[in-house]
């Protein structure tokens, strides 16, 4: 069942992180409009800002469109209103393309994201979660297996992420998450660094019809010696910065079908503890051994012509137009 009338909704007040303007968002919401038109659908494109919240629901819902292709990362401002915007166009009745509350809630609060994977036996680094700063004088932490690695427990995007979050010692771990704790004002979730390769693993459709696309890694080939393998906020956001350059994705190389196989399967995996849907990216690091970890899950990931989601399915000769109206009409038939 193909959808006629789309409205394609984005948030226009990301504001998060100067760096991550509003036209960006923009320019990616105009992307997938052009590509729908091409395809045949009636498509209006329309901008959420600020508290307008309900003003856009209640026109979204006297519009009564086949599908909202629902692009919202946050709600007046605060990206951590994700889950609860989804939760608003189910109750207003609204189709709308990518995840639900729940998922977006388990995958934004990366500790409950751990637990869920923890339970269900799915590889995923050791970590500990530093909620306040009284938490850093736990004793334990000077027995961690470092280099560890931190992240903020409520953010996507690489947002604060330094070459400084890979801490080989406790008092580095110390002094970095309590910078982090103060500056961002929520908690920071530690987890054992894995050093191999990094492959982002997308994944489309659902029920029986999931599909994983090619795979990715990201290649260090161009890093400057002596800086920490990662894909920081820098290498996502600022193209003149030396990381930028030194991150590369690119198409899975040298992978053995039994590599390949861990990892579809750890991303499957992945992909069902957190109740996914329609589209998604599961990130990895691969140890010396061969063993997949997940580090990361993305629902409603970046879908801009030149993001990773587009990348993988052109690596699976598929168009981005194409690609575009497969994400509408698999929305379409999940409802």
């Amino acid at each position: 069942m193909a959808p006629s009338r789309i409205i394609v909704l984005y948030n226009s007040d990301y504001d998060a992180e100067p760096s991550i303007d509003a036209a960006s968002v923009a320019d990616s919401a105009r992307s997938i409009q052009h590509a729908l038109t091409a395809s045949g659908c009636e498509v209006e494109l329309i901008g959420l800002h600020g508290l307008e919240v309900f003003g856009v629901l209640t026109r979204l819902r006297a519009s009564a469109p086949d599908l909202v292709f629902n692009l919202c990362e946050s709600m007046a401002g605060d990206p951590r209103n994700e889950p609860t915007f989804a939760g608003l166009l189910d109750l207003f009745g609204l189709r709308y393309t990518g995840a639900d509350l729940p998922a977006l809630a388990a995958c934004l609060h990366k500790r409950r994201s751990k637990d869920l994977m923890v339970g269900r036996g799915i590889p995923t680094p050791p970590h500990r979660f530093l909620s306040k700063l009284a938490d850093l004088a736990d004793p334990s932490l000077d027995a961690l297996d470092y280099p560890w690695f931190l992240k903020l427990s409520h953010e996507d995007a690489s947002i604060g992420i330094t070459e400084e979050n890979l801490v080989r010692t406790p008092a580095e771990l110390r002094a970095r998450a309590a910078a982090m704790i103060q500056e961002y004002e929520q908690p920071v979730l530690a987890e054992r660094y894995v050093d191999g390769l990094e492959i982002n693993v997308t994944l489309i459709g659902n029920g029986d019809e999931l599909e994983v696309l090619p795979l990715h890694e990201i290649d260090f080939g161009a890093m400057p010696a002596g800086r920490p393998r990662i894909v920081s906020y820098a290498a996502k956001w600022e193209e003149s910065h030396v990381d930028y350059a030194g991150t590369k994705p690119v198409p899975l190389r040298d992978a053995n079908p039994a590599l390949v196989a861990a990892c579809e399967q750890v991303a499957r995996d992945a992909w069902d503890a957190h109740g996914l849907r329609d589209y998604a990216r599961v990130d990895l690091r691969v140890d010396q051994a061969g063993q997949p970890w997940v580090i990361d899950v993305n629902p409603n990931p970046d879908i801009s012509p030149d993001a990773g989601v587009a990348r993988s399915a052109a690596a699976a000769g598929m168009s981005y137009d194409a690609l575009i109206m497969k994400l509408a009409a698999i929305a379409m038939r999940r409802r």
